[in-house]
């Protein structure tokens, strides 16, 4: 099946071409202009200051903090345009040529959903999981109606047996969190566990033609309108430099500390940036040691843990090692490391 032909036609090849260069033009553009935006805010919009990190932060570094940032987005974007998309098309299948939506979950290949699966697994929340869930059975769903229509027993199976026996094998996991996330007062917590496992059946087989844009086409358009500006404000936050702290004083006088962080060191100074969007030039003779700062430990954002899983906490941060100081440097919290 290499199209979709409908009453009133397809997207016509041309136009359809023309929105997909509009998307591959947009797409690159979009992390280049996060970065952009990320040296602006990080040097507290003075332009000086902004050519200055432009000059010694390192591209890489860059691109690192934003792929390390914003990697649960990409299968998140994946799934629910893939989720969406085939809702579309076995809702709707007479106008659903005329939604890019539609095209793109159809031409959208099985191995990109999989790798997106196996990455969300791995890098969304606890909480977030059995959306994770939803969005499968979802997709199975209305993969199965669109491929295996003459196969009954196949569809039955697949469209209410999967999304059923899933979901209670998720109720059953979560459990424990929910009646923990009740009892502490955390509503949100709780419906976000409790209740994507009960709308997974409901979302594997077609709604209403009337309603298929209303309940597919324009919430992908809202996703794609306020994504954009969800995933800039977390990236703006997203620390790209070191956080250092620098005992600085002349030989026979009182060390005092500089905090901010490290920009470059070259032959004659160690330059720094500070919190307040001041650039500090330390000549080296007078730098007396230093050393790199850890990020203060966020309190956890819900009590709630499931089987000993907290809600917050992704798979990969228990597979991945860590690293966490038991003490804190006296430099970094503004003291002299020998105090005389």
């Amino acid at each position: 099946m290499t199209d979709i032909f409908v009453k009133g036609g397809p997207i016509p090849p041309r136009r359809r071409r023309a929105q997909l260069n509009w998307l591959l033009t947009v797409l690159p553009a979009f992390p280049l202009v996060l970065l952009v935006l990320r040296l602006w805010y990080l040097s507290r919009q003075d332009l000086p200051t902004m050519l200055l990190l432009v000059q010694y932060i390192s591209p890489l570094g860059m691109i690192s903090a934003l792929f390390i940032t914003l990697i649960w987005t990409v299968p998140a974007a994946i799934l629910v345009l893939r989720a969406l998309g085939g809702i579309l098309l076995v809702s709707a299948p007479a106008d659903a040529g005329r939604s890019l939506l539609a095209v793109t979950a159809l031409r959208m290949p099985d191995w990109v959903v999989l790798l997106a699966t196996m990455l969300a697994a791995f890098t969304w929340q606890l909480r977030l999981l059995p959306v994770l869930g939803m969005l499968i059975v979802s997709i199975l769903g209305a993969t199965a109606t669109l491929r295996f229509r003459t196969e009954r027993w196949l569809m039955l199976w697949i469209t209410v047996g999967v999304p059923v026996f899933t979901g209670l094998l998720v109720l059953i996991f979560v459990w424990p969190g929910i009646v923990t996330a009740l009892h502490a007062g955390e509503t949100t917590t709780a419906l976000m566990l409790g209740v994507p496992p009960l709308l997974g059946p409901l979302l594997t087989g077609p709604v209403p033609a009337w309603s298929a844009r209303l309940v597919t086409h324009w919430p992908a358009v809202a996703a794609a309108l306020v994504a954009p500006l969800a995933i800039g404000i977390i990236f703006l936050r997203a620390p790209v430099l070191p956080d250092s702290a620098v005992e600085v004083g002349p030989a026979g006088s009182a060390p005092h500390i500089v905090r901010g962080q490290l920009i470059s060191v070259d032959d004659t100074s160690t330059t720094m940036l500070q919190s307040d969007g001041a650039v500090v030039f330390i000549p080296n003779d007078e730098v007396r040691s230093k050393t790199l700062c850890p990020q203060p430990v966020r309190p956890p954002d819900s009590v709630v843990s499931v089987r000993g899983w907290r809600v917050e906490e992704s798979a990969l941060s228990w597979i991945a090692p860590t690293h966490r100081d038991d003490t804190v440097d006296p430099r970094c919290l503004g003291r002299p490391l020998n105090p005389s």
